[in-house]
């Protein structure tokens, strides 16, 4: 029952989305599952059908971001090019043939960060209704219009917030709740609530002045208490909905250098992972008042340790890369000194999944594997590379962007690459 209310309250957060879409960074539950489920079970030798795609960097742009489809569109963020002072825009194509139907020009604040891994922004966009929100990587934070891409507010989180940008760029995407929009600035205030419409503060949370880190906020809800769960540059932190008043923190896992997965929830759990020898987490909660109580389950564990490319839960089973072991199935509640299973399969990669079918993208050169979620072994059915890769990405950057599984479609990105294939049970 738990459970359910928390992903009713989920689905709720992003308004106006048709089933099949997916209206925000991981999804339309941030969980990285598409609820699609017709869909090829097995890939031709070659891939699947490529139905088009994007190669000139003018088009979507430079950038780490998904993209995210809402009905016959998609909406990517990009730079325009591989430094840190690429100027920002957004693009709204055509889902069926690439074609663009808006590009809105963003402004795009002065401000350092390190681009040897490449310049151009790293969030997803956040649709929800007739509006699109969408943060830059340095801190410019703007809602635009869904239908013409018609800028209604901006702020900037350093600015107008106090908060300092992380060492590679602010890599959030932004969550929108009911009325609300929220997000880390981090140092200055640790976490803000925005009105969505007009882009006033509602209230900010600074109990917490940790330096903000590269993951998204996840809802969880604990007998009618929800929170906003996140981790920062040193921390995992719960923050309540309603004020903003911080809840509980922890400093347990030893996070460094960079914090970049968002948290895995279950009933009342939730997982938290890093890489750079942190490993990982878990915390079950109970409500304690008007508060909620966070108690350790386990913590320090080395099995899991997720640098980036994210976890996805299936079940009670967390799948996903890590730096000690590489493909994991792990057991989320029970942790454990060792691995359900482990496998280097396509090497270290971003995990997206659909159809109980994990979808694992290699980092390296755009290696796709299409592997059963299976809690029994590691059964890879089908695999294929993208056409091309990046002339533009800095040579110490890699394939970072997830994969979006939507409507019967398939969206690869490589820095300004996109690639869109048919993996509808049809083709």
């Amino acid at each position: 029952m738990r459970f359910r209310k928390s992903l009713a309250a989920m689905l709720l957060s992003v308004s106006l989305a048709s089933a099949g879409d997916w209206p925000q960074w991981q999804g339309p539950n941030r969980d990285s599952i598409s609820s699609d489920t017709k869909l090829l079970e097995v890939w031709p030798k070659d891939g699947p059908k490529l139905l088009w795609s994007i190669t000139e960097e003018s088009k979507v742009g430079t950038g780490y971001g998904t993209p995210v489809i809402v009905k016959n569109n998609l909406y990517i963020l990009g730079g325009t090019g591989p430094k840190k002072d690429a100027e920002e825009f957004v693009t709204c194509l055509n889902v069926k043939d690439g074609s663009q139907v808006w590009q809105t020009k963003l402004k795009t604040a002065q401000g350092e960060f390190l681009d040897m891994w490449g310049g151009g922004p790293r969030g997803t966009p956040t649709v929800d209704g007739d509006f699109l929100y969408v943060l830059g990587a340095k801190g410019d934070l703007h809602c635009l219009s869904l239908e013409k891409g018609e800028v209604q507010w901006n702020k900037n989180l350093v600015k107008d917030f106090g908060g300092k940008i992380p060492q590679w760029g602010y890599s959030e995407s932004v969550l929108v709740d009911g009325d609300n929009l929220i997000c880390t600035p981090g140092t200055g205030t640790g976490m803000i609530a925005l009105n969505k419409k007009t882009g006033e503060t509602v209230w900010k949370c600074t109990d917490f002045k940790d330096g903000a880190g590269y993951s998204s906020i996840v809802i969880s809800q604990v007998e009618g208490i929800k929170q906003y769960v996140q981790q920062t540059m040193s921390s995992a932190v719960g923050v309540r909905a309603k004020d903003g008043k911080l809840l509980w923190s922890d400093k347990s896992l030893a996070r460094k250098i960079a914090v970049i997965p968002t948290p895995v929830l279950q009933d009342n759990y939730a997982f938290f992972t890093a890489g750079y020898g942190a490993g990982c987490e878990c915390f079950k909660f109970e409500k304690d008042g008007e508060g909620i109580k966070a108690t350790t389950v386990y913590t320090k564990n080395k099995v899991f340790a997720n640098h980036h490319g994210g976890v996805v839960r299936l079940g009670d089973f967390l799948y996903g890369h890590s730096d000690n072991g590489g493909w994991l199935c792990f057991n989320m509640k029970a942790g454990g000194d060792e691995p359900v299973w482990k496998n280097q399969g396509v090497g270290k990669g971003s995990v997206s999944a659909a159809a109980g079918m994990l979808y694992c993208y290699s980092e390296n050169d755009g290696t796709l594997a299409l592997v059963k979620a299976s809690e029994k072994k590691y059964e890879e059915i089908s695999r294929f590379k993208i056409p091309q890769s990046s002339k533009l990405r800095p040579g110490q950057g890699k394939v970072w962007a997830h994969p979006v599984i939507s409507n019967g479609k398939l969206y690869l990105r490589d820095y300004e690459l996109l690639f869109v294939f048919d993996i509808s049970g049809n083709s």
